[in-house]
């Protein structure tokens, strides 16, 4: 079982970045793929970024290539979520997630959840 708490979230402008980052603790943080999500009032939960145990394969849905980032650092137990120009379509609570096993970007797919950081995009 693993534990994540979010942090890095706030009130930023349009063009604006943020770092989020996601501390793991609890069983060996390299065993498990791990993603964010994020969630705007109303809609479904949507898939952000995902990346492999080590590191060397990333995802990112399409709506953030080229301004959002996914990286990890093993031997600190943390996964961040680097966002660069922001745009108000960002504001969410964002989510970061764990699982053991599967490639599939669905969040059902994943076991274990933190409990979210607001990131609020003024236009």
């Amino acid at each position: 079982q693993v534990q994540l708490v979010e942090s890095g979230g706030g009130l930023v402008q349009a063009g604006g970045s943020l770092r989020l980052s996601c501390a793991a603790s609890g069983r060996t943080f390299s065993e498990y793929v791990m993603g964010w999500f994020r969630q705007a009032p109303g809609k479904e939960r949507d898939f952000v970024a995902a990346i492999s145990r080590l590191g060397g394969t990333t995802s990112l849905a399409d709506s953030v290539k080229g301004r959002f980032t996914i990286s990890r650092d093993n031997a600190k137990n943390t996964v961040y979520l680097q966002m660069n120009s922001l745009e108000s379509e960002d504001t969410a609570v964002y989510y970061c997630a764990a699982k053991l096993l599967g490639d599939s970007n669905d969040a059902r797919t994943y076991r274990y959840w933190g409990q979210g950081t607001q990131v609020t995009v003024s236009s």
